[in-house]
């Protein structure tokens, strides 16, 4: 089979298109025929081992695991004996940030929540799709408790993560103010924006208006930026770290001594996640943005595109 491979931590000219066995098959797991997966922020932060504290999760000194991939959607071509879940030609899709080694023609895994069935009139590139963004868009809206007609703010709605939180808001009855790029405006009023910044225009933090949440999906602002524009009581959620690791301290710090506070969004576990997902994609309510395909002999110039931070909602590899 074909699988995106590299061997150490680097840039998308590390990625090889090898020919590998298929993987064997024990008897807990299912083998998948991937159709679709996605290159997604966490699979770069696993190509590159950047932040640095990447490597303790994925190996220090080399990846532990040298196909690449978090998430996929496909079917179901073999069972273990033990396994009881599922069976073949059912329809599946997963992730794990961790790594599936699932850019790949193949993959095997033990089905222990981070796989469940495809819903009824989704594809597979859609349920690929609607994965790994979603699963951190979860993180930040349950770490929080909203009430209608709250203020909130949306800093950078339209990668994978801004996207799939925007529309997950869209339950809580709450105002939402969005950041996005000129042509990406009317995508994301459609979404459920109430109010667009054009952020190659204006500056969202040199606004007026005061915000009960500020989730900054793409790590692109900070807490003293943002500070200003948060109401008593308010939140402040990044997707990433921040300057010298300061959101995790921050939200040590302001959870205590501070009417403004940072939350850090330590994801929740995709037995919680997946389900949800599912749910909003069974009735309707959440529609995964799809910017780009590519193949997967083309894979590496799919990372190239993501790590321009230039994407649209999501990167598709059909495999």
């Amino acid at each position: 089979m074909k699988a995106a491979i590299r061997r150490t931590y680097g840039s998308p000219q590390q990625i090889q298109i090898e020919n590998i066995a298929t993987p064997s098959l024990g008897n807990d797991e299912v083998l998948v025929r991937v159709h679709a997966t996605t290159v997604n922020r966490t699979d770069c932060a696993n190509l590159t081992a950047q932040p640095f504290i990447m490597r303790f999760v994925l190996g220090f000194f080399r990846p532990r695991k040298v196909i690449l991939g978090t998430d996929f959607a496909g079917e179901v071509v073999a069972t273990g004996k033990d396994v009881n879940l599922f069976n073949v030609k059912d329809r599946v899709f997963g992730f794990t940030d961790t790594g599936l080694a699932s850019q790949a023609e193949y993959m095997a895994l033990k089905p222990k929540g981070n796989v469940l069935a495809i819903p009824e009139g989704i594809d597979y590139k859609c349920a690929a799709a609607s994965l790994e963004g979603a699963h951190y868009a979860y993180s930040f809206l349950h770490k929080v408790t909203m009430q209608p007609q709250q203020n909130v703010l949306v800093n950078g709605a339209t990668g994978g993560i801004g996207s799939a939180l925007l529309q997950f808001l869209k339950q809580f009855k709450v105002h939402i103010t969005a950041t996005c790029r000129t042509k990406d405006i009317a995508l994301i009023k459609s979404l459920g924006a109430d109010k667009v910044y054009d952020y190659t225009k204006e500056d969202f933090t040199k606004g007026n208006e005061t915000y009960d949440f500020i989730f900054d999906t793409v790590g692109k602002s900070t807490f003293g930026k943002c500070k200003p524009l948060l109401k008593r009581g308010g939140v402040y959620i990044s997707s990433e770290l921040g300057p010298y690791a300061q959101n995790v301290f921050l939200a040590m710090f302001t959870s205590a001594r501070s009417s403004k506070r940072v939350v850090f969004p330590i994801p929740y576990g995709v037995q919680k996640t997946l389900p949800y997902i599912h749910d909003l994609l069974e009735k309707g309510t959440f529609h995964p943005l799809i910017d780009r395909e590519y193949a997967l002999d083309n894979i590496s110039d799919a990372y190239e595109y993501v790590i321009s931070g230039e994407k649209t909602g999501n990167v598709i590899i059909n495999v």
